[in-house]
């Protein structure tokens, strides 16, 4: 049996937990040997089922995700607002979500659509070419990229809302 004056289990048990575990196990190697050994089902030697099954999924690189995190704080006006619409459309969209080595402004995963508000900075070569990089990665992925100038936005928002709506109806194929 255990000593009580040990401050804390040596056996695997947790600190606090008074040293049941041990107390259980010393009674179980009492009672039987062969019992000690099946007090867990899961050993550490033994996968896990998503380990064992060849299960690999493609996961977001943390600086990706991180970066969505400060991007969702950090809104421009033109994506407030068309957020703000968005909310109220009956097709779901996430804003600033990580999406492979991306972050999306807007997508809909149902609809397989994403939205890109452009401003200004756009127009410059350099951003251009990557923007072409990124839209040829998301449709390699099966989605289909909308990109709206921030103008558009600020001048008619109904017409660009209007517009995402019934490609997102459309991509989904129905009508919503």
């Amino acid at each position: 049996m255990r000593s009580e004056e040990a401050p804390f289990p040596l056996d695997g048990g947790r600190v606090g937990d008074g040293g049941v575990r041990a107390a259980v196990a010393d009674q179980a190697k009492e009672a039987s040997p062969s019992l000690a050994r099946k007090a867990s089902a899961h050993t550490p030697t033994q996968p896990s089922p998503i380990e064992g099954d060849g299960y690999e999924r493609d996961r977001t690189p943390l600086a990706t995700v991180n970066r969505a995190r400060v991007l969702r704080t950090q809104l421009t006006w033109t994506e407030a607002i068309l957020w703000k619409q968005l909310r109220t459309l009956s097709v779901h969209f996430r804003r600033q979500a990580p999406v492979g080595p991306y972050v999306a402004d807007f997508i809909c995963h149902r609809a397989a659509l994403v939205i890109e508000v452009d401003g200004g900075i756009h127009r410059r070569t350099d951003v251009a070419l990557r923007d072409i990089k990124r839209d040829a990665w998301f449709e390699s992925q099966g989605y289909v990229t909308l990109r709206v100038s921030t103008l558009e936005v600020e001048a008619d928002l109904e017409t660009v809302v209007s517009r995402i709506h019934s490609l997102a109806s459309n991509r989904m194929g129905k009508v919503i």
